[in-house]
């Protein structure tokens, strides 16, 4: 993007995709700081090398504060009706969008608007977005960022140009936790970038809930199966029949567990290799239950599993139930 500002051919979009918690909302930002509170260009100091700003720069802290005129940001709104977050971006929200998107800058050469995150939006939504993308104002940019490209409209990606993050490799992630977690362990440390699967975002938010605890609870079940020991799996689901936010958090973070430890599972399966054990349960427990069923139902299994978690609140299923089920369909798969 910035290659593409210094030669005056910046394009009107640009999709920012990669694993979900790898930055891309920050570069997003970034770059709507860059261009929306930067010195114009001077010809005799050249073209800057990178996405700074100086502190005294013009609008800088009106981009910090999410308060200038000529940036827009779209994600999901609180429903007048309930007074809850929706759980998808709606058209009502896009149509705020193509309004500020055809509008003269107020401040300077630009308009920029961050979309975060495109995966949110419903299929009205989207349409809304694509027409917006069809017919492109001029000096307006729009930055969408998508953990999950492929779940985009065809049209919406063919449209953009996109820019691939990354997932950040584990040293990375220790010295990022080190920096914002400071409280954090070292061997804690290593622990959260091997399950957070090159995601700064992720280890954070697994660090900030104490999901270590959670996932070696997770892992010790799961090493009981085939048989499961059912005391011990009633007493690990229990603590998800609680409600209140650190329950909520726990939630989040075993969808998240539970899903990359089965990608993990099936991941061997297919490939072979040794799994790193992060929590001494996990010693030998992928190669036993690896023995115990084929690729093929594990995978129809981990698929299972997933549906279940990601449906489970949308639906308004019984969590604990859901834990239970979860690990029964484990259990079926080496029988």
């Amino acid at each position: 993007m910035l290659l593409a500002h210094q030669h005056a051919r910046l394009h009107h979009a640009w999709l920012l995709t990669g694993p979900r918690g790898i930055g891309k909302a920050t570069l997003a930002w970034r770059f709507a700081r860059f261009l929306l509170a930067s010195q114009p260009f001077d010809l005799f100091v050249g073209a800057p090398d990178n996405l700074s700003v100086a502190a005294n720069a013009p609008s800088r802290g009106l981009v910090n504060a999410r308060s200038h005129p000529d940036l827009f940001h779209l994600r999901r709104t609180l429903n007048p009706d309930t007074g809850r977050m929706r759980s998808e971006i709606v058209v009502d929200d896009v149509r705020g969008l193509g309004e500020f998107m055809h509008m003269t800058p107020a401040m300077g050469e630009w308009r920029v608007a961050i979309v975060d995150a495109a995966d949110e939006m419903n299929r009205n939504a989207a349409n809304a977005v694509l027409k917006i993308l069809e017919e492109p104002p001029p000096k307006a940019v729009l930055l969408i960022v998508a953990h999950a490209p492929g779940r985009l409209l065809p049209t919406i990606r063919s449209r953009c140009r996109r820019l691939a993050l990354q997932a950040l490799d584990d040293d990375t992630v220790m010295q990022l936790l080190a920096d914002y977690a400071p409280d954090t362990k070292p061997e804690e440390r290593r622990a959260l970038a091997g399950l957070a699967e090159g995601s700064i975002g992720r280890a954070l938010e697994l660090a900030s809930a104490g999901s270590l605890g959670l996932y070696r609870e997770m892992v010790e079940v799961l090493a009981t199966l085939p048989e499961l020991d059912m005391p011990r799996l009633h007493s690990f689901a229990e603590r998800f029949s609680r409600r209140g936010e650190e329950a909520n958090a726990d939630w989040r973070s075993l969808g998240f567990l539970f899903d990359g430890w089965l990608k993990g599972l099936a991941r061997q399966a297919a490939v072979g290799g040794e799994n790193v054990a992060i929590v001494p349960a996990e010693r030998g427990l992928h190669a036993k239950l690896l023995a115990g069923a084929s690729l093929d139902r594990w995978v129809e299994a981990w698929e299972k599993v997933a549906h279940l978690l990601s449906r489970s609140d949308a639906v308004n299923l019984d969590r604990k139930q859901t834990v239970l089920v979860s690990f029964f369909a484990l259990q079926s798969a080496m029988r």
